[in-house]
């Protein structure tokens, strides 16, 4: 858990996640986020997404159970700074969310008390298809189980109060009327916002989401709706609002690949690139990590062929990749502040 850099004095300043929907709505604009991905919404990446119009950012699933048990699965779980919930330069405001997994109200609750001095808000997993997470009694499987999210949702709301957001990631259900029902339980219980999924727990990555699916929960719903699933191109993130009418959209492996898409980039400029190597150094992340990240946002860059992206894959450190980038698309002194 962080320490040293997390400015606590200034938390009492941070808006909300409810601000930022309100100020959206007001200003008729969707909310932009970053959705919750194994180890790859970690600090330096979620700093990058913030410079690009990215209003709420999420951490990557957390075990509940573990990080409550451990202080070392804490520090090694989650990292942020002082800068993450501030206003962005432009005065834009953002907000970070954890996301937990688990299936007991107790301990989601727990969970949720220990991380809120850092984040705006938590969320609750139910979206997970995998097969581990379904055994254990998370993710998808809760799609089965409402009263006891809905259960979780009441404990989390009533440890945190007002001032912090409690939401649920889901998937839709092959009876639509099944997610109906789920939703509406949940939002009695007092959930703040829910983000679906437009895919069921079985339809891989290659299904397209249902976009009409969406846009029927979100006519019955109570809450704020954000629309998960191929919000990977500007032109398709108006695509998605127009077809479903949420109030937002949450990308994943599109944001991924251009981290500067809810700025209106088709893809990743080599500024951003730049950006990312800086909070990268400052806020270090395993090497195979940064890696790939590398790898995805630089994909659709001009010059980068397969003979360029083999010489990035070889990069032996980060000093490696700093020299790979500096001669590639000739950063000028940017090698000597990141080396520094």
């Amino acid at each position: 858990m962080p320490h040293t850099t997390v400015n606590m004095s200034a938390h009492a300043a941070q808006s909300s996640v409810d601000s930022i929907f309100d100020h959206a709505r007001r200003d008729g604009r969707p909310v932009h986020v970053l959705a919750p991905m194994v180890r790859y919404s970690k600090l330096p990446f979620r700093l990058l997404a913030r410079n690009y119009n990215t209003d709420v950012t999420y951490t990557p699933m957390i075990l509940a159970h573990e990080f409550i048990r451990s202080s070392i699965a804490r520090d090694s779980d989650f990292t942020t700074c002082g800068r993450e919930r501030q206003p962005t330069p432009d005065g834009r405001q953002h907000a970070l969310i954890a996301q937990f997994a688990s299936s007991d109200p107790t301990e989601f609750a727990r969970a949720a008390e220990l991380i809120a001095p850092w984040v705006d808000g938590v969320d609750l997993n139910c979206g997970c298809p995998q097969s581990w997470a379904i055994k254990e009694g998370i993710g998808c499987s809760l799609m089965q189980r409402p009263e006891t999210v809905a259960e979780m949702v009441k404990s989390a709301k009533a440890r945190l109060g007002p001032s912090k957001t409690v939401s649920v990631k889901i998937r839709i259900a092959k009876d639509l009327s099944e997610t109906q029902r789920w939703i509406g339980i949940v939002e009695a219980a007092g959930v703040d916002f829910i983000t679906i999924h437009g895919r069921t727990k079985a339809q891989r990555s290659s299904t397209s989401p249902d976009y009409h699916a969406i846009q029927s929960l979100v006519a019955g719903a109570k809450v704020p709706i954000l629309a998960n699933g191929d919000a990977n191109h500007p032109s398709v993130l108006a695509e998605i609002i127009a077809k479903t009418g949420a109030a937002g959209t949450m990308s994943a492996r599109g944001i991924l690949e251009n981290p500067t898409v809810y700025a209106g980039h088709a893809v990743t400029p080599v500024e951003c690139v730049q950006k990312f190597m800086k909070y990268a150094v400052k806020h270090p992340i395993p090497f195979p990590l940064l890696l790939h990240h590398l790898s995805e946002m630089t994909a659709g860059v001009e010059g980068m062929n397969k003979r360029e992206k083999s010489r990035l894959m070889a990069c032996r450190d980060l000093f490696d990749a700093i020299d790979f980038i500096e001669e590639k698309w000739r950063l000028g002194d940017s090698s000597h502040e990141l080396k520094s």
